[in-house]
């Protein structure tokens, strides 16, 4: 029998444990096998079966014949979708659960089922399958933050649904509506949702788009859907070390910072600082943990995902993100949330 002191601090939890409840392997076969839902969900999306459903087709035989697959593989995909909880059965019939039916039935408007054409890009998924290297070393070997890398122009038209709603509700917190006469420079712009957003508010606000060129024309599209193209102008080049102009009223950083270590972000900030007229703001949307960086659970989650394919960058906590605010020059720093699971930071020269 072992009686060392290591022993004893495992046992004694194990025991502890054993009070409260039995041991479950259950959580571990779940997450071994998760790749199994993802490849559903993804399969689901490819073959429109919410989309089908959403109009009617509620049975096996009728998504075969709507989906033009067998009736042996949707029943199963369907029924494993129901025990994930994605669809809802009543006897042999489906149905979408309100989530599905908002976010996963392509007639929705807040559909998001493109999202996965960049967040189960084989790049990604790659990235991961070498994730125990990257923990010894504590960075990724390769990052995909080149220029030239064609997954930002799949990012900006893949992710540009989900983003919709977010862009909409920095605007709103930022109190932008109507507001007067603005300059607003949209870092990292992607597909331009954020600037968009704001130049559409405030119809006296003149907005340039920052980004590489290939994924600006994204942008321009998109401003130009929305009936702002006559106030969007774009810069091509990187944010990190080209000259960002100046006087501008407000400066946009959604999802940027979190690429990057904390002295590229906080010598970025400075930049920004240099960029703004006096009284301007710097706005940050990022998913940001609390101090413990493990809740809330989607923004702390964040962290795995720049750990596998950046070579230093994180999800932030609002201390260390207003720590690089201070030092780059700013004040007022202040936050709110942005539903679903970001956080705005803003703060001001």
């Amino acid at each position: 029998m072992d009686n060392s002191p290591r022993a004893s601090a495992i046992s004694q939890p194990a025991a502890a444990d054993a009070q409260q409840l039995s041991p479950s392997p259950t959580l571990f076969f779940e997450t071994v096998n998760a790749y199994q839902r993802t490849a559903a969900v993804k399969s689901a999306i490819e073959l429109e079966l919410f989309t089908a459903i959403a109009e009617g087709a509620e049975t096996a035989q009728a998504l075969a014949e709507r989906c033009r697959v067998s009736p042996r593989g949707v029943r199963i995909l369907a029924d494993f979708l129901v025990i994930a909880g994605f669809l809802a059965k009543d006897g042999d019939r489906y149905s979408l659960t309100h989530d599905s039916f908002v976010f996963l039935n392509r007639r929705s408007p807040a559909y998001l089922g493109s999202a996965v054409e960049f967040l189960l890009n084989p790049a990604h998924v790659e990235a991961f399958s070498r994730l125990t290297d990257v923990v010894r070393r504590g960075t990724a070997e390769t990052s995909h933050l080149a220029p030239d890398n064609p997954l930002w122009v799949v990012f900006a038209r893949a992710m540009a649904p989900m983003m919709a709603l977010p862009a909409q509700l920095m605007a709103d917190a930022l109190g932008v509506r109507n507001a007067g006469f603005m300059k607003v420079l949209d870092i990292a712009a992607g597909h331009g949702l954020f600037g968009i957003a704001v130049a559409g508010q405030n119809a006296a606000a003149e907005v340039v788009g920052l980004d590489w060129q290939s994924v600006l024309a994204v942008a321009q599209e998109n401003a130009a859907a929305a009936g702002v193209a006559s106030r969007y102008s774009t810069r091509i080049g990187d944010a990190l070390t080209m000259d960002l102009g100046g006087d501008y009223d407000l400066v946009l950083v959604p999802n940027f910072l979190h690429h990057f270590d904390r002295d590229t972000c906080t010598a970025f900030l400075a930049k920004v600082h240099a960029a703004l007229a006096q009284g301007g703001r710097v706005a940050i949307l990022e998913f940001v943990p609390d101090e413990s960086r493990v809740e809330p659970a989607p923004a702390a989650s964040f962290a795995m995902t720049m750990l596998a394919l950046t070579p230093g960058g994180d999800a932030y906590t609002f201390d260390e993100i207003r720590g690089m605010l201070v030092d780059a020059g700013f004040q007022s720093v202040t936050a709110q949330p942005i539903p679903p699971m970001q956080t705005l930071v803003a703060a001001t020269r």
